[in-house]
Parts: C-alpha cells; sequence; structure tokens
C-alpha cells in the first residue's frame, strides 16, 4: 500500500496562526504527536522544513510526514482477514481463539503475530496500532492505525461517542422487554484476576440492547444486537450477567454451554467511525461465524421440533 503524508493547503482565515496552531486546530494533531513532529523534523512548507513558530500565508502547502516505525513483533503466517485497507488504516474479521497483541500468558499466536507476516510478505513497514480490541475469544471487526495521527484521531471519536459499535451475542435465558440499557459501573475484581465485575466504584459504563431472536425451548435463549457507549474490559460479558442473561459459551462469566459453543458467542458486528484524514464516514460489517450460524440453526431446529417455536422481530438483523 503506497505511503502518503497529511496535507493542508492554509487559507486566509489561517493566517493569524503559525504552523503548531494550524495542526492543533485544523488537523487535531495531539500534543504527543507535536512533540515527536518537532524534534524529528516531520513538518514541511512549500517543501522546504519548518519550525512550529513559522507564520502560514493563504496558498501555503504544509505536509506532515509520519515517523517511520515498527513494533517488532515475530512474524507468524496466521491467515488475516481483511475488510478494508488504505495508507492509514485496516480492518479486519478476527477469527476466535487469537488474542490481540502478544501477553505475558499469550507471547506467540496473535493478531500482531499475523500481521507482522503479512507485512513482510506485501513489503509495508509500519508500527501496529490497535485502536479498538476484542477478547480472545470474541470474533469480528478489528481496527489498525497505521499511524499515530489515526490512533489518536479514534481516541478523540471514541471519547465524543461518535463511534458506532454494534455486537451480536446469543445469550442464556429469555431476555425482557425487547430493548433496554444496562447503565453499571464496571471494575476489575481483584489485581490478579481477569475478571471485572459491577461495583459503585467501578467506572461509568453503558451497554444498549435489543432482542433480535427468541428461543423458548429448553433453558431458553436469546439474540441480542448491543451497542457500547462506553468501552470498558469485558463490557457487555460483565453487564448481560449481571442481569442473569451471560453470554453462551462464557465460561468465564457463568454461561458456559459446552454442548452449544465452546467459546462465548460474541461477535464485533459493525463498526462505524469518520476516517481520520478524509473525514467521510465509513461503516463495515462482518458476518457472524459459522460456529455462531451453527448455534442459531441448532437452536432453531430444536425449538421447532419440541413445539415451542422460536420468535424473530421484525427489525432483527440475522
Amino acid at each position: 500500500m503506497e505511503k502518503y503524508d497529511l496535507l493542508y493547503k492554509p487559507e486566509k482565515a489561517d493566517e493569524c496562526f503559525n504552523v503548531k496552531e494550524i495542526l492543533k486546530r485544523r488537523l487535531s494533531v495531539s500534543a504527543r504527536l507535536l512533540r515527536r513532529l518537532k524534534y524529528g523534523g516531520g513538518v514541511s512548507r512549500n517543501g522546504l522544513p519548518a519550525k512550529m513558530n513559522d507564520k502560514v500565508v493563504a496558498g501555503d502547502i504544509l505536509t506532515v510526514a509520519f515517523p517511520s516505525e515498527g513494533s517488532g513483533f515475530e512474524p507468524e503466517p496466521i491467515p488475516i482477514s481483511v475488510v478494508y485497507e488504505d495508507s492509514d488504516l485496516l480492518v479486519i474479521d478476527k477469527q476466535a481463539g487469537l488474542v490481540v497483541h502478544p501477553t505475558k500468558g499469550h507471547p506467540a499466536h496473535t493478531v500482531a503475530n499475523g500481521l507482522t507476516y503479512r507485512m513482510a510478505e506485501s513489503g509495508e513497514h509500519f508500527k501496529i496500532r490497535f485502536i479498538n480490541r476484542l477478547d480472545m475469544d470474541t470474533t469480528g471487526l478489528l481496527v489498525v492505525g497505521k499511524n499515530a495521527y489515526s490512533q489518536q484521531d479514534f481516541a478523540r471519536q471514541s471519547a465524543e461517542n461518535r463511534v458506532v459499535k454494534r455486537y451480536e451475542a446469543v445469550v442464556v435465558g429469555l431476555v425482557e422487554p425487547e430493548e433496554g440499557v444496562i447503565e453499571l459501573p464496571i471494575r476489575k475484581e481483584d489485581d490478579a484476576g481477569l475478571r471485572r465485575v459491577v461495583r459503585p466504584d467501578g467506572a461509568h459504563s453503558v451497554t444498549r440492547y435489543r432482542v433480535l431472536e427468541r428461543f423458548g425451548c429448553g433453558r431458553g435463549h436469546t439474540l441480542l444486537s448491543l451497542m457500547l457507549d462506553t468501552g470498558r474490559t469485558h463490557q457487555i460479558r460483565v453487564h448481560l450477567s449481571y442481569i442473569g442473561h451471560a453470554v453462551a459459551g462464557d465460561a468465564l462469566y457463568g454461561g458456559e454451554s459446552p454442548l452449544l459453543i465452546d467459546r462465548q458467542a460474541l461477535h464485533a458486528a459493525e463498526l462505524a467511525f469518520s476516517h481520520p484524514r478524509t473525514k467521510k464516514m465509513l461503516r463495515f460489517t462482518a458476518p457472524l461465524p459459522e460456529d455462531m450460524k451453527n448455534l442459531l440453526e441448532y437452536l432453531r431446529a430444536l425449538c421447532d421440533n419440541a413445539g415451542d417455536g422460536h420468535t424473530k422481530n421484525a427489525f432483527a438483523e440475522v
């Protein structure tokens, strides 16, 4: 993928600003990136190196060259399903069973290792910046920023609640009502463990849900569409477990169903945000993976055979 720089052409109204102010006000460059550009010589004006306090003139061409960086992960030939790619972003459909980047418990065989291998094969070179995160056994849309500007712009959109994040999950039990909001604070259970819990001293967390389909046979299950207003670790899993509807297959939060599915039935199905450079609205979708499709077909057949049937809402998306 060809690399290109960030460009800006000042107008008459910009002549009261210097280069630094233009980068902050017009291009929303973060203070951290500004410091790196200042000392790394990454900004030029009309093809010549620029100083941050240089005044701009209408018709100038400001160019921001992002510093060349790498991540240092070991390459591994792990399949990467690409949904979208350009010089700033890479959007993939993550499979189950992969941690996003190496950790103490998972030092290898991660998405980052697979991306490093893919870069080596394609001749690309950039620092891998995961813009959003997914748990190891959660599937779906994962975004990688190819430069610091893309990462900080997405973070700003998230803070302003302008990023649409929609998930689909199969949960235990019949969820009522048809739609609702779960607004409960979440924090880590203890310093050593992975579990998160609902506690008054936790971080503000909001999950919105609507019912797509109900399966009344057996214990009962429900297919939900979920939207996140906040992005806490394990947020959907913790919130649903707390209200008595743990995600099917989620051993950590009480939804273990090994005969139905061997991981939490949770999928990042849709993501929408503004492109960091062009500001054009981007919207991506990822179809349900085969194991979740198989689970739904099994539940439908089970309910039909039992004579209990299942109900699918008019606005269901699957």
